[in-house]
């Protein structure tokens, strides 16, 4: 195998001077929205959101100085396990329990029909969020790793996907890709329509995941401010310095990373083949599970190798649940299954075809939302351009292994 080495990527700092801050000054402006005694659904997906505790912990604390009551409400499909346990476990592995945000989860797979689209589509949401006097979305808004539309991630797909639970999120994922992103915003703007939706709280993250921007935007202009914001989001979206790889080994996929576990507008790795961001990598290795995922590897379909540390530790049941519900089945699908990290690598390389291994252009991240910090070998860092958004933090070194487990920088 080629040496490599340590490189950093530079992104644009685009992070807030408090998010906190930010947040609090914009919900004041919202002040009287609600009335005293007033139930509100803090709507939360599965994602990690690097700023997603204190966006909770304020929005909580506003509702609260309004006199109303706020809980939350996961808004995640089928995720979980499509299980209200599952789906509460997720959000206290997220660092939203009881005792972190003060804020009681009610999590239920419970749902009531709202209405039905033009094909008939029924559009759910959950029943306690139903039955409470308002909805508060909170969530990123990115572009979305399955299809393309004028609203993808955020908070529209949040109300119309995630908040209609395992119910809900089968019955729109029966439409196809192509006019899934349709269907999301028809879907929402049903939700719009018969619950009340004050306002959304929209987080756009910047290259080194930073809140860049956020945002408290009123129900009746998410859908024409999402769009806006979407642009901004692609534009940031953090990328490999390259676009054409041998070999990208991720060390880690998850739920909480991505909605398929690691993000194809990173690897190129898209379901539908329509879609194309001009990545190729022809060979794609996982080495392990994050620890939020709890099991959950939606999208090591995409991947070619993958670990047995990692497929050991596969829910098969939540990762089934979850592609099942999304009718992608080939998301769940086990890839060739290596003893160890080092014979992962080592068979992704020696299936290069004519490339000698020694020539391998190999480039290692620790997942697809951590992507200023990565490894690169000495071939694919020798071809880099000499751009000033890139540049080595460290000497050539062999790859090193102990166990066969790949020995990462703060190991050694």
């Amino acid at each position: 195998m080629p040496w490599w080495l340590p490189v950093e990527q530079a992104f644009p700092d685009r992070s807030l001077a408090s998010v906190g801050g930010t947040l609090r000054a914009q919900l004041r402006a919202q002040d009287g929205v609600l009335r005293p005694g007033d139930r509100v659904a803090l709507a939360v997906g599965s994602r990690g959101l690097t700023d997603l505790r204190d966006l909770v912990s304020c929005t909580a604390e506003w509702v609260r100085a309004q006199g109303a009551e706020p809980f939350l409400a996961p808004a995640m499909g089928s995720h979980g396990g499509a299980s209200a346990q599952g789906q509460a476990d997720v959000l206290r592995a997220l660092g939203l329990g009881e005792d972190a945000v003060a804020v009681p989860i009610e999590s239920s797979m419970d749902t009531v029909v709202l209405g039905h689209l033009q094909d008939g589509t029924p559009v759910y949401v959950d029943a306690r969020a139903a039955a409470a006097d308002h909805v508060v979305p909170i969530n990123r808004v990115k572009p979305h790793t399955d299809f393309r539309g004028r609203i993808e991630s955020g908070l529209l797909k949040l109300l119309a996907v995630g908040l209609g639970n395992h119910a809900g999120a089968t019955a729109l994922h029966r439409v196809p890709l192509q006019r899934f992103a349709a269907a999301v915003e028809a879907a929402a703007e049903l939700v719009l329509q018969n619950l009340s939706v004050p306002f959304g709280v929209a987080v756009v993250e910047g290259g080194n995941k930073e809140s860049a921007i956020v945002e408290v935007v009123c129900g009746d202009r998410i859908s024409t401010r999402e769009p806006e914001l979407l642009d901004l989001a692609r534009a940031w979206l953090p990328r490999l310095p390259t676009d054409q790889l041998d070999v990208l080994v991720v060390q880690e996929i998850g739920k909480d990373i991505a909605g398929t576990g690691m993000d194809p507008n990173v690897t190129g790795r898209f379901y539908d083949p329509s879609i194309s961001n001009g990545v190729s990598v022809t060979r794609l290795v996982v080495l392990d599970l994050s620890a939020r995922t709890h099991g959950n590897a939606c999208g090591m379909g995409m991947a070619d190798l993958v670990t047995r540390r990692a497929s050991e530790k596969v829910d098969w049941a939540a990762t089934y649940t979850n592609e099942i519900t999304a009718n992608l089945l080939q998301g769940a699908r086990l890839p060739i299954v290596a003893a160890t990290d080092q014979e992962a690598i080592s068979v992704a390389a020696h299936t290069l075809g004519q490339r000698p291994v020694s020539e391998t252009r190999l480039a290692w991240i620790r997942n697809t939302g951590a992507m200023t910090r990565l490894w690169l070998s000495t071939p694919l860092w020798e071809s880099h351009s000499g751009g000033g958004t890139l540049a080595a933090v460290g000497e050539a070194r062999p790859l090193a292994f102990r166990a066969g487990t790949l020995v990462e920088e703060s190991d050694r």
